[in-house]
């Protein structure tokens, strides 16, 4: 990926933020019929593996072998800026629009486990993370299903496993622009509801 010195996210709590609340990330590869993606829900197991599962039966599992390096994209919020955001435009109008976003790739080599206890484990993990942003007390819990209905349902998953070799993430958020600018781009992200994308930028400042 391509980042620009003064774009280079380097915060450890700002890509582990997105990580956690951007889950849904895609998974690119390269396979022996060409490249293939597939988007699932991804969790910090550790500093160094994620955490996911996908159906056996899908094309992504049969085509990607165990070891195979694969790259993981997740996406945070994201906004056009229009040149007519700036109030320097008035001063030379030497100013074009251009996108500010969020983004992590993460590189990694996949295995895949189907034990049963690795996918109960898995799941569990999965579900309690997200309920718990969902549902908060009233959280969906695995006991709630019948065990025989949730182990048939199991049968057709496996647990994808990702150990990481490298992280790259990028924060586009006019950190290039003036200080009239950024601050105006800010305002005008608020006021279009892309709060926390100017909440982001507006973090910038303080650092």
């Amino acid at each position: 990926m391509y980042i620009p010195t003064e774009f280079q996210e380097v915060r450890p709590e700002t890509i582990q933020a997105l990580i956690q609340n951007y889950p849904l990330a895609c998974l690119v590869a390269q396979t022996a019929t060409g490249l293939s993606a597939i988007h699932l829900p991804l969790l910090m197991k550790s500093d160094t593996v994620l955490l996911g599962h996908l159906a056996v039966a899908s094309d992504w599992h049969l085509a990607v072998p165990e070891g195979q390096e694969i790259l993981c994209v997740f996406q945070g919020e994201n906004a056009y800026i229009s040149a007519n955001d700036y109030p320097s435009k008035l001063r030379d109008h030497r100013k074009v629009p251009t996108w500010n976003y969020q983004v992590v790739h993460i590189h990694g080599t996949v295995s895949y486990l189907t034990d049963q206890k690795s996918k109960l484990a898995a799941v569990g993990m999965l579900t309690k993370k997200q309920e718990r942003v969902a549902n908060g007390e009233a959280a969906w819990k695995m006991s709630d299903a019948p065990k025989d209905y949730l182990l048939e349902q199991l049968a057709y998953l496996a647990v994808l496993e990702i150990n990481i070799h490298k992280i790259e993430a990028q924060s586009k958020l006019s950190q290039n622009r003036e200080a009239q600018d950024f601050d105006a781009v800010i305002e005008k992200l608020y006021g279009r509801g892309k709060h926390v994308l100017a909440d982001n930028m507006s973090d910038l400042k303080s650092i």
